[in-house]
């Protein structure tokens, strides 16, 4: 399970490191030009208290070349007032909004200890894009909702953490044809 893999990289200076290598954008940094695949890791991050799996799918597959949108902020306030007239707030919405648009992949995962709302906000908008993979193991509060919903849309749903970053790095592959 993700818990025990992604363990190892939950220091902050693996994401560091990730940001500095340039294989990986964070806000408030703009979404860049690239010609490079681009795969943005969306999911549970329910106010910091999720894995860091983000880091450890980026670091994973560091090697295929594709650059990685992650939504974490390390400058993230739980105060700010959740209102389209808030700026720090619309401008984290605005940039992942554009970096899955932009994105030519998207890798999303479901946490079970949690409960990821925004999650499935964002599965429901980019179902038939055909451009999410989905890790979503038992005990996700809602995964007989991910499951229907990707069944219908043809969206691969993975509850093994390896099998789904196999996909992702496959998917990358397929992409860079």
């Amino acid at each position: 399970m993700i818990e025990r893999v992604a363990r190892r990289y939950v220091s902050s200076s693996v994401c560091r490191r990730m940001v500095a290598s340039g294989n990986m954008v964070m806000p408030p940094t703009p979404i860049p030009e690239t010609d490079r695949v681009v795969v943005f890791t969306a999911g549970s991050i329910d106010q910091d208290r999720a894995v860091l799996w983000q880091t450890d799918v980026a670091s994973r597959l560091a090697d295929t070349g594709a650059l990685f949108f992650n939504p974490r902020r390390s400058d993230w306030d739980s105060s700010w007032v959740q209102s389209i007239d808030n700026a720090q707030f619309r401008g984290q919405v605005e940039w992942e909004i554009a970096g899955m648009e932009r994105a030519d992949v998207i890798a999303m995962y479901f946490d079970p200890a949690g409960k990821a709302p925004i999650s499935l906000l964002e599965l429901g908008l980019h179902a038939k894009s055909e451009k999410l993979i989905v890790y979503c193991p038992d005990g996700y509060w809602r995964k007989g909702n991910v499951d229907v919903t990707c069944s219908r849309y043809g969206v691969p749903v993975y509850e093994d953490y390896e099998e789904f970053l196999n996909a992702v790095r496959d998917r990358i592959v397929e992409v860079t044809r």
